[in-house]
């Protein structure tokens, strides 16, 4: 079991463009179709090019709380991992933990290839609704606990488009480590 100090230089927030984050993964926040939409989807679909869409019609969706690997292809980034966040429907309806499952499955993606970055958008908070604090502590708690015990990924990247996500994520990780 790692200790937080460790841990703590294994976890890094920025704000920025996901699409042009260079490492092993990114995390795409997709729908179950997988087939494309709006926010960081449309952004990665667009980014990675036509091929993504071929890639992602190989699976026949993806439930929530669940994830699916496909190679990168135009990105910087080698892979997609592709996850289905929970639509926010007031907290009572098993929100929390498909959440949290959203970012257990990436993390074992990347444990399981080895993947020395993953990079992970904020999953739910745009049109989904989840509000932005919940989520980020349900972010930062499953991926702490996750790094304790698993050697890859080796490094996780919180890549927040949005100031105000930034500022959560930054405020969170600062009162813990």
């Amino acid at each position: 079991m790692e200790s937080l100090e460790k841990i703590k230089k294994r976890i890094e927030v920025i704000q920025g463009d996901i699409t042009r984050f260079e490492g092993d993964a990114v995390v795409n926040a997709a729908n179950s179709s997988l087939r494309g939409g709006g926010g960081v989807d449309g952004a990665i679909h667009r980014a990675a090019g036509p091929l993504l869409l071929e890639a992602c019609k190989k699976f026949d969706g993806c439930p929530t709380g669940d994830a699916v690997l496909t190679p990168g292809y135009n990105l910087k980034a080698q892979w997609v991992i592709h996850t289905v966040g929970p639509i926010w429907r007031g907290g009572n309806h098993d929100e929390a933990n498909l959440l949290a499952s959203c970012y257990l499955k990436c993390l074992s993606l990347s444990f399981e290839n080895k993947f020395r970055q993953v990079a992970f958008p904020n999953i739910s908070t745009g049109i989904y609704g989840f509000p932005k604090k919940d989520a980020a502590q349900i972010a930062i708690n499953t991926v702490t606990q996750f790094l304790q015990s698993h050697e890859f990924p080796q490094e996780v990247i919180f890549v927040c488009y949005d100031t105000e996500n930034y500022s959560i994520y930054r405020e969170m990780l600062s009162s813990i480590f």
